[in-house]
């Protein structure tokens, strides 16, 4: 009935799949990879299917696929092994145990019974370590000690890019317990470890999923990003068929402020999203969370690349194809998403909306309804989000980087509010602590966390203060974080202009005009050319010829 019901409400996207030009007939497209291994070549095809779903976390249908190799070859011990190991979900928080187990109970009752089934000594190898993968210890333990036995396999075997590549994915596994932030320095070793080991199999083997999949992951914050373009320019060509596959490139897109690619990505990964819900009549939990989480995931970074253009009709489609799916989820994630997005709608668009306060209302709800209230003038509705939003900061929250956000977040309207009252320097010295939490938050990997960015609302408190020369400073540091934001962007050109900076101005007004393609607010666009119409005419009555944006030979 599920099922159904949003088939009924979203069947109008199905005219949009031929996109994918795929028939039923026509084989999966999720790359290739050379895995030799002992069982029947009947199994193979199911076998290898299963491999490369798991190297693009289509960790359902790579269940599947083992399930149906191991039904071909009830002894084939690295079906198990697969199937086993696709309910590890490795960069996020674990959530099952006992199901991993119940597979590899399917090929014995206990382990060492289990890795005396693998015919030789690598696969026994693997099937030794998935067994740590899910023996004892807390999941920490468990998942270095799961990368120490793949780093093993790995040293023994260098010429095996599947081992590599495992053990790449074993690293990268490690990190969200080595630090909270992906960005955190402690972090980096691990990751640049990854990379180094995804981009030698990148090299070698252009297809291989993995391998691609794997970089973007590793070199997924702006200072590593551009080590990663190549990889994401070609991760959906080597895996259309793969939902996740056609999102992850916009992880390197977006730290990039490639808002165009960003939004096609994530078009692309929601419809093939939709297409998988088309093709199933049944859902499990698992299957019904990642499925979920799939049309979530796009939608939400989609609607991010749309803001940043200034397409507000396009993000607001977003959260409308969000809502039926997210009012039949059981996945938290999902349903708060619609809030999330809703908020940042009301941040990016500066259409601002007073959100109802309730005991339910989220964290960056609160936010928006706090920017909206100062905005319109109602200081008191303000001073009650931040009384919400401290209250928060007093509860312990499950993840460190939420509490970090919101702490954030606490600040930022604790600081407007003082603004609204006349006290400027405490003001200051709130936003100096929020964007100082910013820096320990680490670099962003996504949309920006909290949803209006500490160093950009301190940059529009200092330009309305009239201090630009340091609010330039504030949007520089920003866009360094988020390369091409729009809001960053466009306080960058006011800060630059009121300095008497008028090239830097010049370069961020056009960036601005190019990114809007005049979707944006009418008032900005309009300051924007008219600023740039200034410089061109300055520019020509001085003899320099310019482009039609304004910008002198050499400028963009």
């Amino acid at each position: 009935m599920q099922h159904r019901a949003l088939s009924s409400v979203l069947v109008h996207v199905v005219f949009t799949l031929s996109f994918l030009g795929l028939s039923e007939a026509e084989p999966l497209r999720l790359g290739s990879v050379t895995f030799p291994n002992s069982g029947p070549a009947a199994a193979q095809e199911d076998f290898l299917r299963g491999v490369k779903y798991l190297h693009s976390f289509g960790f359902e249908e790579a269940a599947e696929a083992f399930q149906a190799a191991s039904k071909i070859a009830p002894d084939f011990a690295l079906a198990y092994w697969g199937e086993a190991l696709s309910h590890n979900h490795p960069l996020q928080p674990e959530r099952d145990l006992a199901s991993p187990r119940r597979v590899l109970a399917r090929l014995g009752p206990r382990p060492a019974e289990r890795v005396a089934k693998a015919p030789t000594a690598r696969e026994a190898g693997l099937l030794e370590a998935v067994e740590i993968l899910y023996g004892a210890g807390s999941a920490s333990e468990r998942s270095f000690a799961y990368s120490r036995a793949m780093g093993r396999l790995a040293a023994q075997y260098p010429d095996d890019e599947e081992l590599q590549a495992f053990y790449a994915v074993a690293l990268l596994g490690t990190v969200r317990h080595i630090g909270e932030s992906w960005g955190a320095e402690s972090t980096y070793r691990v990751r640049m470890q990854a990379g180094a080991l995804a981009q030698a199999i990148f090299r070698n083997h252009p297809d291989h999923p993995g391998a691609a999949h794997y970089i973007i992951h590793a070199f997924d914050d702006p200072v590593h990003a551009p080590l990663a373009l190549t990889a994401a320019e070609r991760y959906a060509e080597i895996a259309p068929d793969a939902s996740h596959a056609l999102h992850m490139p916009s992880h390197i897109f977006i730290q990039h402020g490639m808002w165009d690619k960003v939004v096609a990505s994530n078009d692309a990964s929601y419809q093939a999203a939709i297409r998988l819900w088309h093709k199933r009549a049944d859902f499990s939990d698992t299957k019904r969370y990642f499925s979920d989480s799939s049309v979530w995931h796009a939608l939400d970074w989609g609607q991010y690349g749309a803001l940043q253009q200034a397409d507000y009709v396009k993000a607001k489609q977003a959260l409308a194809l969000l809502r039926p799916v997210a009012a039949e989820s059981q996945v938290a994630r999902v349903k708060e998403g619609v809030g999330l997005m809703a908020a940042r709608y009301i941040v990016e668009s500066e259409q601002w909306e007073k959100l109802a306060i309730t005991e339910t209302t989220t964290p960056a709800e609160l936010l928006a309804t706090g920017l909206s209230a100062i905005r319109l003038g109602d200081v008191a509705t303000a001073e009650q989000v931040e009384a919400r939003l401290k209250s928060l900061t007093e509860e312990k929250q499950p993840l460190p980087r939420l509490e970090k956000s919101i702490a954030i977040m606490h600040k930022e309207i604790a600081a407007l509010v003082r603004l609204a009252r006349g006290k400027s320097d405490e003001a200051i010295a709130l936003m100096q602590e929020a964007t100082a939490l910013a820096q320990d938050l680490g670099l962003p990997n996504g949309a920006a966390i909290p949803i209006k960015p500490g160093h950009e609302l301190y940059g529009e408190i200092l330009l309305e203060l009239g201090r630009p020369q340091e609010a330039t400073a504030q949007f520089e540091t920003s866009l360094l974080r988020m390369p091409n934001r729009a809001l960053s962007l466009r306080g960058s050109a006011r800060a630059a202009a009121q300095s008497g900076d008028t090239e830097t101005a010049r370069q961020r007004y056009a960036q601005l005009v190019q990114i809007w393609e005049s979707r944006g607010t009418p008032e900005v666009l309009q300051e924007a050319r008219g600023f740039l119409k200034e410089q061109a005419s300055r520019n020509k009555t001085a003899g320099q010829e310019t482009d039609s944006l304004g910008a002198a030979p050499g400028g963009l």
